[in-house]
């Protein structure tokens, strides 16, 4: 017979029991009042107290983080409105002695007739063990792949950086942080025996007196400088611990972990960067490698960054010893210049402006680029600014200017070319002569702010055109009226990426048209918004705006040097006068000046050896007079011949005294001038 076996009282268990047992609870939720009734076993898998838990969901947030809970949340409202009648899901809690735990739920959905939820019944239950074996292995590949993300992701975001700003943004804003997986990180840079704390975030997670720290201090960062080795700090219980006088300041801060890695280029330290975790217990190997790789791909990134800054100011301040150290006051003009380099390295450029004061009360104005993106286009730059300063200062006309600059870089053991434009203006009167050597149109911004291109007639660029002889630069003569603003620049102002230069142009016109009155704030935005656009190259910007108060009432004066030989001087000088004329309100009397004035040219350089030197002035008194002198090195005085009846000689004389008002001969020195007056109607 077979034997009698004896079973438990309790034989079968209850549900409750194999639950328990099990560690295993369920949960009973109402939709409808929002209201969660979860047995014991159920709160002991939360860690929970039964005299912590009042049935509401809400009582379980300080055992669920954050990331989890908006995990679960969005789990179970897509099961919700997608008609599903069961969800399953894993995921981490918090215990009250702050480790993390894994944890497993699964809910059946209960609906009514017409499929609108309003209960959940089920269960959770404690998934430490289950997971420390088959989903750490399902889990792995995902692991790796999101540890790929991260190195690939934070590789991409660093290329871009071209300076130590660009690194600390890459890896301190949102992106960077989500990237990496932190809630904080802080960057300090070595210097002089200190780290120089440059990041830290979250914003307003500064500490105090942290700023700067020596590198003995007992400090994760100053260690890690000091032992070139990775500091990974477990749990909030080492960090304190191990730094209680740092961890004092920052416990508010909820950090679970943190990795310290030094920043290590060519075998020295060059800075530490720290990573601070919110609900992360303690690092894996592999979280440690892939840390100490990205650690090194930083200190990489770091120094090319701080290379190619010092690259850059050194660069940079090349240029600016090229250009002028101050800008000279002009009386009865406002001046604004600006100077941006390029943002890419060594890659400034051999952009540049000037302002020239010249005899008679005028003023040269000058922009110009010399052709590349190097240090040598800098240096080429200042030896062509100090010439073509030269060369202006001497008095020689604009176009002259230009030739000799142009023959001087030709000469110059130089394969570089430069575009320019110079501007000699009277302010007394406000006539411009303007020469362009294939550089931009000048703007023109009228005293009521409207702006338009200034077309300028050109020649070739400087180099060039002594290159292939043909160093005729044809003089543009304009008034510039009280209150009106020319404007000079080079095309890094305008040009725009994958953009035709004249719809750059056009933009500038809309910019200086919308732009502010004041002439310094007017600079300042144009090249703001140059910066915010970006581009590769250097910038160069000249104001210049006559002033209406200092325009003079009664009268003005202009000079123009002419040189033997020199065509060009001859036909700027023509210009020159008849545009004074016009400005000075005797066009009734225009041709009868322009006539007289080229003879008395003519004559002093066909009869005398030098250059003659015209001036052109308005007297005031009783009646208002144009006055012109000529002036050469020969102490012989005019006479008159005749000329016959068929000579074509010796009328010159009979010209001005037929024409002219007044007329007569001073001695200047070991020269003479000759002078005539026309009474202005």
């Amino acid at each position: 017979m077979p034997s009698t076996v004896s079973l438990p009282d309790d034989w079968p268990a209850r549900p409750d029991r194999s639950l328990s047992l099990n560690r295993m609870g369920s949960f009973d939720w109402d939709l409808v009042t929002g209201l969660m009734h979860m047995d014991a076993p159920a709160l002991n898998v939360f860690d929970t107290l039964p005299a912590d838990y009042d049935e509401r969901p809400e009582s379980l947030s300080p055992r669920v983080p954050p990331a989890e809970a908006v995990r679960l949340d969005a789990l179970v409202s897509a099961a919700l409105k997608g008609g599903s009648d069961s969800y399953g899901a894993y995921f981490r809690i918090r215990c009250r002695d702050g480790r993390l735990r894994w944890t497993h739920t699964q809910g059946r959905v209960m609906r009514n007739e017409d499929g609108r939820p309003y209960r959940i019944i089920g269960i959770v239950r404690d998934a430490t063990e289950e997971l420390s074996h088959s989903a750490e292995r399902l889990g792995l590949d995902e692991e790796r792949r999101r540890q790929t993300s991260v190195v690939e992701g934070t590789t991409a975001a660093l290329a871009h950086a071209r300076t130590v700003r660009d690194v600390i943004d890459a890896l301190s804003d949102s992106q960077g942080l989500e990237r990496l997986g932190t809630m904080g990180m802080v960057m300090g840079l070595v210097e002089a025996g200190r780290i120089h704390l440059v990041a830290e975030g979250p914003e307003g997670s500064f500490v105090p007196g942290t700023r700067y720290t020596r590198v003995d201090e007992q400090y994760p960062m100053s260690e890690v400088v000091r032992s070139l080795q990775p500091r990974f700090i477990d749990s909030a219980y080492e960090f304190a611990a191990s730094y209680p006088g740092l961890w004092s300041k920052v416990s508010s801060m909820r950090i679970s972990a943190a990795a310290y890695l030094p920043l290590i280029a060519q075998g020295r330290p060059i800075g530490a960067i720290g990573l601070l975790y919110e609900d992360k217990d303690g690092f894996t190997q592999d979280e440690r490698n892939l840390l100490v790789a990205l650690g090194s791909s930083i200190a990489q990134s770091l120094q090319r960054a701080m290379l190619l800054e010092q690259e850059h100011d050194l660069a940079e301040g090349l240029q600016q010893a090229m250009l002028p150290r101050r800008i000279p006051a002009v009386p009865g003009a406002q001046i604004a210049v600006r100077y941006r380099s390029a943002r890419m390295g060594r890659d400034i450029g051999g952009d540049w402006y000037d302002v020239i004061p010249l005899p008679g009360g005028r003023v040269g104005a000058v922009i110009g680029d010399v052709q590349g993106h190097d240090t040598h286009a800098a240096a080429v730059m200042g030896q062509l600014r100090i010439v073509l300063r030269a060369y202006a200062a001497e008095g020689h006309s604009p176009a002259t200017v230009m030739a000799r600059a142009s023959v001087f870089l030709h000469e110059l053991d130089t394969d570089r070319f430069a575009t320019c434009t110079y501007v000699e203006a009277d302010l007394a009167t406000g006539v411009l002569q303007l020469v362009r050597a294939g550089h931009l149109d000048p703007l023109l911004r009228s005293r009521d702010g409207d702006c338009r291109r200034l077309p300028v007639e050109g020649g070739m660029p400087l180099g060039l055109s002594a290159e292939f002889g043909r160093l005729e630069y044809p003089v543009t003569t304009v008034e510039l009226d009280p209150g009106e603003t020319l404007l000079l620049c080079t095309d890094g102002l305008v040009e725009q990426p994958g953009a035709d230069l004249d719809d750059g142009i056009q933009q500038l016109t809309a910019m200086v048209r919308g732009g502010p009155q004041d002439l310094q704030l007017l600079a300042d935005r144009l090249v703001e918004v140059a910066d915010e656009r970006g581009g590769d190259d250097d910038i160069a910007l000249l104001l210049l705006r006559r002033q209406a108060e200092d325009a003079p009432r009664a009268g003005g004066r202009l000079q123009q040097h002419v040189a033997p030989g020199d065509p060009e001087a001859l036909v700027s000088a023509r210009h020159m006068i008849g545009a004074a004329v016009h400005a000075w309100g005797a066009r009734g009397r225009a041709d009868e000046i322009e006539l007289v004035a080229d003879e008395l040219i003519v004559n002093a350089l066909m009869h005398t050896d030098g250059p003659a030197i015209v001036t052109l002035r308005v007297l005031t008194g009783p009646e208002r007079r144009i006055r012109v002198e000529v002036e050469d090195r020969s102490s012989a005085l005019p006479r008159r011949r005749d000329a016959g009846d068929t000579g074509v000689s010796g009328r010159g004389l009979m010209l001005v005294d037929r024409l002219a008002d007044g007329w007569g001969v001073e001695s200047r020195g070991s020269g003479k001038c000759v002078w005539c007056e026309f009474v202005m109607t």
